[in-house]
């Protein structure tokens, strides 16, 4: 395998390395743990006809140009602009927090220019450390304590099963506000889905007469049989290295699919839950999809301390472990003979444009090195 690259793990991170390493005429084998491609993304076509979400949904958003026409030379996206709605106090009220939210919150009735406003005067009466020292802080330092404890301080302590003021501040980089009527839940210039789903984009991503893709492959049952020219490595950060470290945490979810016999079984796509019930989320992929039927599956998310590694738990103590790891990936990285990248192989919190745009951005670096 000396003449080779060995990507581990196909999905958006390893399919997008694999391509421009394949294009680079480079030999390219990409070893995948599951049965199938596409990572996380992963989607099929369930007994309804329905494309839904097996590890849940996916909605493709970014501001990057070049992230966006990456993408779009392997399929085509079906607009759409994703919608939530959040359950509070018996009733579904806009999320993101925007003007309408505020008025069903608060009964009043107030102009979109006075939205700014009118969180400065909740932010001003409320307490919260300056700069902010977690994930509370920077919430409430936004909106105020009554929007926070509503729709923020119980669905974050359901998802990471910790209290908001343990985890880092960068978990809050990905909450949005409007001071507007816009109750998008991305404000970013290209949104989608895939038309034939997030599995057919990856398939072709790594459809190139220079890829081989191996499924039902653990890299660790064959990574000291194996010598290639560049390992790229999508997988768990601490696994890499045995956890020398300690183990980093990561969440998982237990996610549950249903079928109603109903056209439709809520008004948008995604229907937030922060303070009643176990799960954190309904999703209806219907309205993702477009598709038509007289029947709809929706699925229920529950937060888990077990299974899948999805989510990344940024805490102090796994952002000190995850420095360590890094030091070590650093010199890995400097004999080029290897590049980690994704959200599990550098303990981030990506969005999938944010993983492409990592793969292409580290791949590049290192084509660049090989050649310059």
């Amino acid at each position: 395998m000396q003449d080779h690259v060995l990507v581990v793990g196909a999905g958006l991170a390893g399919a997008t390395a694999a391509r421009i390493l394949a294009e680079s005429n480079l030999r390219v084998i990409v070893v995948e743990r599951r049965k199938h491609v596409g990572g996380n993304c992963y989607d099929y076509t369930d007994e309804n006809g329905i494309t839904v979400h097996l590890y849940g949904p996916h909605i493709f958003h970014t501001n990057s140009r070049e992230v966006w026409s990456f993408v779009n030379r392997f399929c085509e996206f079906r607009y759409y602009q994703h919608r939530v709605l959040s359950f509070v106090e018996g009733r579904l009220v806009p999320f993101p927090i925007n003007r309408d939210t505020i008025c069903e919150v608060f009964g009043v009735n107030i102009g979109v220019e006075e939205v700014e406003d009118f969180l400065k005067d909740e932010v001003r009466r409320s307490n919260f450390n300056d700069p902010p020292k977690n994930f509370r802080d920077v919430v409430v330092s936004q909106v105020g304590e009554r929007l926070y404890e509503l729709f923020f301080k119980n669905y974050t302590i359901k998802q990471w099963n910790r209290d908001p003021e343990e985890l880092s501040p960068d978990v809050a980089k990905r909450i949005p506000v409007r001071y507007g009527r816009d109750d998008r839940y991305f404000s970013d210039r290209y949104q989608g889905i895939p038309a034939r789903g997030y599995t057919h984009l990856v398939e072709r991503i790594l459809d190139h007469p220079k890829i081989s893709i191996v499924t039902n492959m653990d890299y660790f049952e064959l990574r000291d049989h194996v010598k290639p020219k560049l390992t790229v490595y999508t997988g768990e950060l601490d696994r890499f290295f045995d956890c020398v470290y300690g183990k980093l945490e990561y969440r998982s979810l237990r996610l549950v699919f249903k079928t109603y016999d109903v056209e439709y079984y809520q008004p948008v796509a995604v229907v937030n839950y922060p303070n009643d019930y176990d799960w954190t989320r309904i999703t209806e992929f219907k309205h993702m999809t477009g598709e038509r039927s007289s029947r709809t599956t929706v699925l229920f998310e529950y937060p888990s301390a077990e299974g899948e590694p999805f989510y990344v738990v940024l805490t102090r103590d796994n952002i000190e472990r995850r420095e360590k790891y890094m030091e070590e990936v650093k010199k890995l990285e400097k004999s080029g003979e290897y590049i980690f990248v994704g959200r599990l192989a550098e303990y981030l919190y990506y969005n999938m444009d944010q993983v492409i745009e990592a793969s292409i951005r580290k791949v590049s670096e290192w084509l660049k090195n090989r050649t310059g």
